[in-house]
């Protein structure tokens, strides 16, 4: 059985992933751990997901509980989620990151430790969407230039990157099958007397409000017809499925990092 550790346990992620881990076959919830003055310190990780008591405390750190797994899966903010990655790294401990907000130099960083230990990377695990990064980057080659490309993601009022790292995944992988580079085509708000949309620009629009767990929309508008790619999410139990099986799949493998193409064997389609 592979020990598992869950960072930001007693958040409302980190206790799906504890109980999703508990449900994987060959997975075993060993640990986890929230920061140091977090009112849930102490409290069973197996009550707090809903499981029953499993006799496995929220710790205060990493350092508390990192014996006692073989890999740590992490969605908390991107900031904690490097300085965890750091001492994975030194530590040689596999690690699942699905936290969003990444930055270029954080991503840079990362794949710098990932000499050091195996690790899966993504801005989304749920299996749909990644299916959906594939269909979408075809579909934009499919159609060309003939067709504008929009997307527009939705999420709760309490998220706090914007636009969310799937949205921002959907536009590089449209931008690749279109050549373009979306780092010089990205348009991310439009107000006031903008001028007519230029043909190269994909734009990324941003809705922030209620309980809404996470909805992504691909357009695709040409002229007198409009094509639609849409993943909506109804809990978090999809990412915390996809973590789950991430976890089992990245500790046997070789120090690297990787995505969940790699983990669904997507790589080549």
């Amino acid at each position: 059985m592979t020990k598992v550790i869950v960072a930001g346990a007693a958040g409302r992620m980190g206790r799906r992933i504890s109980y999703m881990v508990h449900q994987q076959e060959g997975l075993t919830l060993a640990g986890g751990f929230e920061r140091p003055d977090g009112p849930e310190l102490g409290k069973d990780l197996g009550e707090l997901a809903g499981i029953g008591a499993l006799g496995v405390k929220v710790a205060d750190s990493f350092e508390a509980v990192m014996d006692q797994g073989e890999v740590v899966i992490d969605f908390t903010f991107h900031e904690a989620t490097m300085a965890l990655a750091r001492k994975a790294a030194q530590a040689k401990k596999a690690m699942v990151i699905g936290t969003t907000g990444l930055t270029a130099d954080n991503l840079a960083e990362l794949k710098e430790l990932s000499r050091n230990f195996p690790c899966v990377q993504s801005p989304n695990m749920a299996v749909g969407v990644n299916v959906l990064f594939k269909i979408a980057r075809k579909m934009a080659a499919l159609l060309g230039d003939a067709y504008d490309i929009e997307i527009v993601e939705a999420h709760h009022r309490m998220k706090k990157d914007a636009p969310s790292g799937t949205a921002l995944k959907l536009g590089e992988m449209v931008a690749e099958g279109v050549h373009r580079n979306l780092a010089e085509v990205g348009v991310y708000s439009r107000h006031g007397m903008i001028g007519e949309r230029t043909d190269k620009e994909i734009g990324i629009q941003t809705i922030r409000a209620g309980d809404i767990v996470g909805e992504h929309t691909v357009y695709f508008a040409g002229a007198g017809e409009r094509l639609e790619l849409s993943h909506r999410a109804h809990s978090r139990d999809n990412f915390a499925r996809g973590a789950a099986l991430a976890a089992a799949w990245v500790v046997n493998q070789p120090n690297g990092l990787y995505t969940m193409f790699d983990v669904l064997g997507l790589q080549d389609i």
